[in-house]
C-alpha cells in the first residue's frame, strides 16, 4: 500500500535520494525534516544533566535523522515523521551509552539513591519524602537534590538496559514469542504501577511529558513552578520508576 501520507512530488524526491542518492533530493529531505531533530531534543532535555555536551546530543540526533532517510520506506503505510522521532531518540541513546558523560562518583552515588528509593518504598508501601531518603542515606537533602538532577537520563537509560536484559534472561524472547509479550506486560504493569504510587506534582510531569507530550517550560507553567523544580520533579519521578522496574527484574 502506498503512503497515502506523501504527494507524488514528494515520492519522487525520495525515491531520486534512495535509489539515486540524488543530492537535491536528499537536501530538500533533511531541510523538510530537521524540525524532528529539535523536537526530539526538546524532549530529551529535560533528562539531560549539564555534563552533556548539547552539541553532541544534536550530532546525534542528526545522524538518527540520516538513518531514517536512508531506511525509511515509502511504499509502506508508515508515517515517516513517527519512524524518525524514534530512529533520533535511538540515535541519541546509543550515541550517549558510548560515550563517558556521568562520573563514576556520580553512577555509584545514583545507585545508592535509586537502591534507598526502593528500599524504603518497599518498607512503607508508599511514596517516600526527600528528607526520608536523605536521612536514610546520610546525606543533606542539598546534596540529594544535586544528585538528582543529574541522575534522570541515567535512570532512563537503565530502564531501558533493564527490559532488554530481562528478556534476554528469558528463553526464546524472540520477536511475537510469548515470552517477548511477557517481558513486554511486565514493564507496562510495573510501570503502570510505579506511576500511580508518585506523589502527585511528580505524577502531574510525567504525564504531561510523556503523555501529553509537553515541553518543560510548558509544563512549569502548568504547574506554576520554575523550569529547575519541574526538571527536579522529572528527574526524582524517574529514580523512583527506575527502582520500581529493579524490583520486578530481580525476579527474571
Amino acid at each position: 500500500m502506498v503512503n497515502q501520507k506523501l504527494s507524488n512530488a514528494e515520492l519522487a524526491q525520495w525515491d531520486n535520494w534512495q535509489q539515486h542518492r540524488d543530492q537535491d533530493a536528499g537536501d530538500y529531505l533533511v531541510a523538510k525534516y530537521l524540525p524532528l531533530v529539535d523536537y526530539v531534543i526538546q524532549r530529551f532535555l529535560i533528562s539531560l544533566p549539564k555534563t552533556v555536551d548539547k552539541d553532541e546530543v544534536r550530532s546525534y540526533a542528526y545522524e538518527g535523522l540520516l538513518d531514517a532517510l536512508d531506511k525509511f520506506k515509502p511504499d509502506k503505510d508508515w508515517k515517516f515523521e513517527t519512524y524518525a522521532a524514534w530512529r533520533i531518540k535511538g540515535a541519541i541513546i546509543d550515541g550517549l551509552r558510548k560515550s563517558d558523560w556521568l562520573p563514576r562518583s556520580l553512577r555509584d552515588k545514583v545507585k545508592k539513591i535509586e537502591k534507598a528509593y526502593a528500599e524504603l518504598e518497599q518498607q512503607k508501601g508508599e511514596s517516600v519524602s526527600d528528607q526520608e531518603v536523605s536521612e536514610y542515606l546520610g546525606m543533606t537533602q542539598a546534596e540529594l537534590n544535586r544528585a538528582v538532577s543529574e541522575a534522570a537520563l541515567s535512570a532512563m537509560l537503565s530502564m531501558d538496559d533493564d527490559q532488554a536484559n530481562m528478556e534476554d534472561r528469558l528463553p526464546r524472547a524472540v520477536a511475537g514469542s510469548p515470552e517477548r509479550e511477557l517481558s513486554g506486560q511486565l514493564t507496562k504493569d510495573a510501570l503502570s504501577k510505579a506511576i500511580a504510587k508518585l506523589p502527585e506534582k511528580e505524577k502531574l510531569t510525567v504525564s504531561l511529558c510523556y503523555f501529553e507530550e509537553m515541553k518543560l517550560t510548558e509544563i512549569a507553567e502548568i504547574l506554576g513552578l520554575s523550569v529547575s523544580r519541574v526538571s527536579q520533579l522529572h528527574s526524582k519521578a524517574m529514580l523512583r520508576l527506575h527502582a520500581a522496574m529493579l524490583s520486578v527484574h530481580e525476579h527474571y
